[in-house]
Order: C-alpha cells, then sequence, then structure tokens
C-alpha cells in the first residue's frame, strides 16, 4: 500500500480548534481527492475580499509545495457546519500564502501535570457576583439551547477571538464601510459559528444589567459552557472575568497568528509561545479537535498516496480509503474530526493521533517529538489518562483566557457585541 503524503493544508482554530469544534474550512476551488497520481495544488486566490459563496470551499490556502510547510500561526478547535474562514493578501509573485515564520527556539520539555495558571491582572473568578448575579446563568442557558456543533464552534470561537489581539471581542466586530476590513473575514475565521449565540446572551445581558457584561467575558463563559456540556460535566472549571472589549479588529492579522491545519511541531509551539502558552498546552487545547467537523479540503492533500511519507505521520491506510469515499461524496463535503466520539469532548482523540487517524498534519504533528509523543500517549492510559485530560484542558482554557486581557483604559462594554460604542 502506498504510503499517504504528509503535506501542508492550512481556520485557524483552536485550538487549541478549534472545530473548537475543528476546522470548518472553506475555500474556493477545493482541492480534488485523488485515489491515483497526486496533483499539484491550485496557486493561492487573488487578495480580493472573498465574497460569502453559497457553496463550501477550503478555509485555508492549499499549499503548493509538498514538502511540510513551515507557517507562522497558531491552530485548535472546528465545527459542525461552519461558514467560511480570512487572509494576508498573497502577493502575485510569491508561492506561500502564509508570512515566513520567525525562526523557532527549541520549547523547553513540557510539564506532564501543568499548574493551573493565576488569573491574569484585573480578572477574577465571580467578578459579577455583586454586578450581575445572574450573568453566568444567563451565557449557560444560551448555550445550553444550542446544538452539539454549534457548541463546538464556541469553544473555536473563544480560541480564534484569543489568539488575534487577545481576548478582546475583536473577533465578534462585523464590516462597517470605509473601515478595514475585520476578523471575522479572515479566511481562518469564514467557518466560525455561535455568534448568534454571544449576541443573544448579551440582548438578556443589557436587559438585566445594562453596560456591565462585556461581551469579551461572554465569550470566555460560552468557551467554558460548551467544553462542559459537551464533556457532560467532565470538564468543569472556573472561568475568571473582567475583560473589556476592544476597539480594533483586523482581517489581515489573522493568518499570522492562528496556527493553520499543515504546520509540523516547531510552528505549532511557537505559534502557542508567542500566545504565552507551552508546547504542553498546545498538546491539550489539541484534544478541541474530538469534536467538530472539518471540509475534505483542508486535508485533503494527506489522502494522496507518496513513496517519501513518514510512518510516523502518514495518515493510516483505511481510514485515508473511507475518508476518500466520504469526500468524493459530494461539493467539498465535512467530516466529523473524531470519528469515534463525534460530538463528545474527551481524550478519545489522543488515541486517534497514535493510530493515525486524525485529519490534519497539526494533528499527527504531536507523534514527532518525544515530549509531545510522550504527553499524548499519558492522556490515552485508561481512567487515569482521561481524568488527567479533563483537568488539563480547563487549565488551559483559563490559561488563554488570560492572553493580553485589556481593561478599561483600552477597552469599552460594548452595547452591541458586533459594533463599537
Amino acid at each position: 500500500m502506498a504510503r499517504l503524503v504528509l503535506v501542508a493544508v492550512l481556520v485557524v482554530l483552536g485550538s487549541v480548534a478549534c472545530q473548537a469544534s475543528g476546522y470548518g474550512y472553506t475555500y474556493p476551488n477545493p482541492t480534488p481527492i485523488i485515489t491515483g497520481t497526486p496533483q499539484p495544488s491550485p496557486s493561492p486566490p487573488p487578495p480580493a475580499t472573498p465574497p460569502p459563496s453559497p457553496t463550501p470551499t477550503p478555509e485555508y490556502p492549499t499549499p503548493t509545495s509538498s514538502a511540510p510547510a513551515t507557517s507562522p500561526s497558531v491552530s485548535p478547535p472546528t465545527s459542525s457546519t461552519p461558514p467560511p474562514p480570512s487572509t494576508l493578501p498573497p502577493s502575485p509573485t510569491a508561492t506561500p500564502v502564509y508570512p515566513t515564520p520567525t525562526p523557532t527556539t527549541p520549547a523547553p520539555p513540557p510539564a506532564s501535570t501543568p499548574a493551573p495558571p493565576p488569573p491574569a491582572t484585573g480578572l477574577e473568578v465571580g467578578y459579577y457576583d455583586d454586578k450581575c448575579p445572574d450573568a453566568e446563568n444567563i451565557v449557560l442557558d444560551a448555550v445550553r439551547n444550542t446544538t452539539a456543533g454549534v457548541k463546538a464552534g464556541l469553544i473555536r470561537l473563544f480560541f480564534h477571538d484569543c489568539f488575534v489581539r487577545g481576548c478582546d471581542a475583536s473577533v465578534l466586530l462585523n464590516k462597517i464601510a470605509g473601515k478595514p476590513e475585520p476578523e471575522k473575514l479572515g479566511i481562518p475565521n469564514l467557518s466560525l459559528r455561535g455568534f448568534e449565540v454571544i449576541d443573544a446572551a448579551k440582548k438578556k445581558l443589557e436587559e438585566k444589567c445594562p453596560g456591565v457584561v462585556s461581551c469579551a467575558d461572554i465569550v470566555a463563559f460560552a468557551g467554558r459552557d460548551a467544553s462542559k456540556l459537551l464533556s457532560t460535566y467532565k470538564i468543569n472549571f472556573n472561568m475568571p472575568a473582567g475583560r473589556y472589549d476592544g476597539f480594533v479588529s483586523l482581517k489581515d492579522e489573522t493568518l499570522a497568528n492562528l496556527p493553520p491545519p499543515f504546520a509540523n511541531l516547531d510552528t505549532l509551539t511557537q505559534m502557542f509561545a508567542n500566545k504565552t502558552l507551552s508546547q504542553t498546552d498546545m498538546v491539550v487545547l489539541s484534544g478541541a479537535h474530538s469534536i467538530g467537523r472539518s471540509h475534505c479540503s483542508s486535508f485533503s492533500n494527506r489522502l494522496q498516496p507518496s513513496a517519501n511519507d513518514n510512518s510516523n505521520t502518514s495518515m493510516d491506510a483505511t481510514f485515508a480509503g473511507k475518508l476518500t469515499q466520504d469526500c468524493t461524496a459530494g461539493s467539498d463535503p465535512m467530516v466529523p474530526q473524531d470519528y469515534k466520539t463525534v460530538d463528545v469532548l474527551d481524550s478519545q482523540y489522543y488515541r486517534n493521533v497514535i493510530d493515525r487517524k486524525v485529519l490534519f498534519t497539526s494533528d499527527a504533528a504531536l507523534m514527532t517529538s518525544l515530549q509531545t509523543k510522550s504527553l499524548v500517549q499519558e492522556y490515552t492510559k485508561w481512567l487515569i489518562g482521561d481524568l488527567k485530560w479533563y483537568k488539563h484542558f480547563g487549565d488551559a482554557m483559563v490559561k488563554m483566557g488570560n492572553i493580553e486581557v485589556k481593561d478599561s483604559t483600552k477597552g469599552e462594554i460594548r452595547k452591541m457585541c458586533g459594533l463599537v460604542n
């Protein structure tokens, strides 16, 4: 059996998945699924603003090289039926769509038991207890009344918000005529979902406590509550609050900050380090790929056989064959990121990594170093590994929620999450 190519395919997502549901990627002219000789990937589209397309298309530009891509940005979570994703305009003369990454400095070995991080300055658990006592319950109710796919999307939404300009709800801002295009129009973000849940919670909170609860905190609470519900309360942690909403949102900042699905281990480690997250945090948050769905265009290059594939990271041949069938069933269809426990947030993802039954190059990359491989194996131990991952995932979500938090001097409490006041 010919071995499968480990090529790069790029929504972030954050991710640490995001559907954060994983990557629900869509991008014009999806790469066809090939069962014979690999075909060259199409060149990335011109830098025009992509109009919403009725047909799903891949989220990240397909890499043109057959060598592993070394892009600069971060990734975890994806979703069930996501819309599309955002980009730095590609140069007409340059082939790579992602900017050249800065040289990577070796990351220290991950701690097998990361200590829970302290809240960022200004954040505290129970922040709204005396300001808007029912705030967290209102968000929980809004999250509870959604599908599993939208819940997965809310985890990814939190990841994609925090990795670009920090956890400041910049990902929620809508396009305004005459202003630069916002993050939500970036290629990795075109398939984000869950905006309507955030808006519904904000509407109720404004009725009850006008001008008190920030959109950034609503996104953080929703990511926590979705994790709790999708894991049937096995992931259960407190989320500190007190964030303010940012004023700036730029589409052109998404590709440089959100890890692509074709990233190798060095790129992933560096991109997480850029956000004050360790390699251990990266491995832990990658577990969000146990929920959500992805467009076939995001991993089609891994289905094409190559004599030069590395057996440690290539896709299992039987699994690749099944995906090839599923991916030829329509125009860039979606498949579950975790084929075993589709809508359950659990540690099955790590068993899939070991079995080489994962979709993305960034997933397979976790087996390419002794440190990350040992952590993957640790999370597959019966019962003990599961419990350890549940705890570590909650700790990593809190740590991610501390990224570049804004206070009242650099932010505001928006009246509507899609618009600055």
